[in-house]
């Protein structure tokens, strides 16, 4: 038998994973039946070893192979020249996957994969396919209210639009933030207030405000969020890492974009997990100038210098922070 898995909803991909895991048998047994091979390096010969070897006192073994067809995806200009090796290559592990023995199940897993793609084509009449893109919309907002359903509670609309506009499709994150919620509701619906207190990205949100208001010399309204995460908790030492990550975040997608970096090739360079995080990122890059960025960089580090000498504690250094940032302001503009 002949799994295909593809998509970037990991979650929902390694969920049909371990159904096809439960169907085969005891987990002891297939356990010590399971060999895993990465498909950028594996040969014809390896593939045959394993597929045929006989299961250890199981009817049947499973070989699982990441990223065997990303390695026959179409390459850039410059890895034409391989073009005939790997058409050799994705024809004879084509013509041998499709006759892989009865007793092993063959699970191959993929990201994101184009329709072109010789080896998929090959397969696609042996094998069952199975895409799991990532959730948007209308689709990840059915599947945040069935996760709530499941753990057993409720969500109100503009809640639930909320924590959609906070973690996006990442499903493993989104699954955390579920489960956090109900267990902080205990019973009771899950408001949009609730989202603000408990939800990660919440935090983030209100510090990429902050960010803009200080870029942007609004001084009042940056000490007013200043004044908002502190009293929800927030530290003020993190509070000052996590504007100069996002400032550095800022200035490394203006950096990415010059070098003319897509932006997926951004958010798997700066790691960024959230659609949130990246869409708030990208946009700041095109609303301000490095030179603004990197002045209020530089500042956000003399900051953490004088906390760390002792000169200021690390509230009061946010707010001189502040201050001066929007003064200079004043400066420049008489």
């Amino acid at each position: 038998m002949l799994y295909v898995l593809l998509g970037e909803d990991d979650f929902s991909l390694r969920r049909s994973l371990e159904e096809i895991k439960g169907s085969i048998g005891d987990p002891a047994i297939l356990a010590a039946n399971t060999t895993v091979l990465e498909g950028q390096q594996v040969t014809l010969d390896q593939l045959r070893t394993v597929c045929e070897a006989a299961p250890f006192l199981a009817e049947r073994r499973l070989v699982i192979i990441h990223g065997l067809l990303e390695r026959f995806e179409a390459k850039s200009k410059s890895s034409r020249g391989k073009t005939g090796v790997q058409q050799n290559e994705y024809k004879s592990l084509g013509e041998y996957i499709g006759k892989i023995p009865e007793s092993t199940i063959l699970v191959l897993i993929d990201g994101k994969i184009t329709g072109r793609n010789p080896l998929l084509r090959e397969l696609s009449a042996k094998a069952k396919v199975t895409s799991f893109p990532l959730l948007r919309g209308t689709e990840l907002r059915q599947w945040m209210q069935r996760r709530v359903g499941e753990r057993g509670g409720s969500i109100s609309p503009p809640a639930l639009d909320l924590l959609a506009r906070f973690v996006g499709g990442n499903l493993w994150i989104m699954a955390n933030e579920i489960d956090k919620l109900v267990l902080f509701t205990s019973g009771r619906r899950i408001e949009e207030e609730d989202i603000r207190l408990v939800v990660s990205y919440a935090q983030e949100a209100n510090v990429f405000a902050m960010v803009d208001a200080i870029l942007e010399f609004k001084a009042g309204v940056a000490e007013q969020l200043l004044q908002q995460l502190l009293q929800r908790g927030a530290a003020s030492a993190y509070l000052l890492v996590m504007l100069s990550r996002q400032v550095r975040m800022i200035v490394r997608v203006k950096e990415l974009r010059n070098q003319g970096k897509s932006g997926t090739e951004i958010q798997n360079k700066l790691g960024l997990t959230s659609e949130f995080a990246l869409r708030k990122t990208l946009e700041r890059a095109d609303r301000y100038s490095l030179a603004r960025l990197k002045e209020v960089y530089h500042k956000l580090l003399e900051a953490d210098l004088s906390i760390k000498t002792g000169k200021y504690d690390a509230e009061l250094a946010l707010n001189i922070l502040i201050a001066e940032l929007c003064q200079q302001h004043k400066l420049y503009s008489t």
